[in-house]
C-alpha cells in the first residue's frame, strides 16, 4: 500500500514519480503535507473518519443553494489551486500547490458550472467555476472553528 489513508491516490496520480508516494514520504507528498495523512498519523484512522464527516456537515451547513456534499476525496493542491481575480484588479491563489486537501466537485443543476469545495484542518473554500476551472469565483472562504 502506497498511502497512509488506504486510498489508491498514489496509483492514480500522474505525478507519482515527482511526489515520491505517501508512505515513502511519511505523508509529505510533493514536499508539502497531506491533510488526511497528517490527521491519521496524529489522531488515528477512526478519528479521521469523524473529521471527514464533520467537514461534510460544515459544507452542507453553509446554506449555499444547490450545494449538497455527500463525500470528500483527496485532491492535489496543484490541481485545485485556482487563481481568482479580485475587484481591485489583483489576482490571488488561496491554496498551496504542494498540499493535498479534502474536497469534491459538485455540478450546479441547470448550468454548465460547478462548485469546487476544498478543506483542510483550518479552512473551508467553496468556489464556482466553468468547464476545466474557467472563470473561478470565490463563494465562501472561511476559517474553521477550532475543536477543543
Amino acid at each position: 500500500m502506497y498511502s497512509i489513508c488506504g486510498t489508491d491516490c498514489c496509483e492514480n496520480c500522474s505525478r507519482k514519480e515527482e511526489c515520491g508516494g505517501c508512505a515513502e514520504t511519511k505523508g509529505h507528498p510533493f514536499g508539502g503535507t497531506c491533510t488526511a495523512a497528517e490527521y491519521i498519523k496524529r489522531e488515528g484512522f477512526d478519528v479521521f473518519g469523524k473529521f471527514k464527516e464533520k467537514l461534510v456537515q460544515e459544507f452542507n451547513s453553509l446554506g449555499i443553494k444547490d450545494l449538497k456534499v455527500n463525500d470528500l476525496n483527496l485532491l492535489n493542491g496543484f490541481y485545485v489551486n485556482l487563481e481568482y481575480h479580485l475587484p481591485n484588479g489583483h489576482s490571488v491563489k488561496l491554496l498551496e500547490d504542494n498540499k493535498v486537501y479534502m474536497g469534491n466537485q459538485i455540478q450546479i443543476p441547470g448550468t454548465s458550472r460547478c462548485y469546487g469545495i476544498v478543506a483542510d484542518e483550518e479552512y473551508l473554500l467553496v468556489c464556482e467555476y466553468g468547464c476545466d476551472g474557467t472563470d473561478p469565483q470565490i463563494v465562501v472562504y472561511k476559517r474553521r472553528e477550532k475543536l477543543s
